[in-house]
């Protein structure tokens, strides 16, 4: 990811970000374009969308893709995660209505090339969000969804799904998702 070349507040990344046609996350005043997914990434986003939405159908969560900006904190990191689950009233930024402050669940499909962002920096942020209760990690290289949850003493616990055999239970929103039904479609590299 490449950085805009000069520090921006907050105010200034929002207004540049809502006129582009391509999306940037913004941290400590740097603005970051970011790039597009393949196919497989696309696959896995709308799959695992329409696992969420048929389970959560006519309940109070909100289950939406990558078009939606989550602010982390004041000051701290804009980001468009690649699925955002919201169970309560949205709670914005602002008057635009574009960037949430209260998720629930938020799921990033991991890259070759930001996974270890995935798991690094942006999950050490997405942790600081108070409403949140789960970060999922979905694999391209094989069937596979890590799950943290913030447990009552504030501290996160990895579970894992793996093979197509398994199901991801996201007990955040009271749903699971088959990893047959997460990997629809997608063919995996022989190793």
């Amino acid at each position: 990811m490449a950085a805009h070349p000069e520090r921006l507040t907050p105010e200034q990344y929002l207004e540049i970000d809502r006129a582009a046609q391509i999306r940037n996350e913004y941290f400590n005043g740097r603005m970051y374009a970011t790039s597009g997914g393949s196919h497989r990434h696309a696959i896995i986003i709308a799959n695992l969308l329409s696992a969420l939405m048929s389970v959560l159908k006519g309940g109070p969560c909100i289950v939406t893709a990558s078009d939606v900006r989550v602010h982390v904190a004041p000051g701290g990191l804009h980001t468009y995660p690649d699925v955002v689950v919201i169970c309560s009233k949205p709670e914005y930024a602002d008057i635009h209505l574009d960037t949430l402050l209260n998720p629930a669940l938020l799921v990033e499909v991991l890259s070759p090339t930001t996974e270890a962002y995935d798991r690094g920096f942006k999950s050490a942020q997405y942790r600081t969000i108070e409403s949140l209760q789960e970060y999922a990690l979905v694999s391209q290289a094989e069937p596979r969804v890590e799950i943290y949850r913030r447990q009552e003493s504030g501290q996160w616990l990895l579970s894992e799904s793996v093979g197509l055999e398994a199901a991801a239970r996201f007990e955040s929103v009271d749903a699971s998702a088959a990893l047959s039904d997460v990997y629809d479609k997608v063919t995996f590299d022989a190793a």
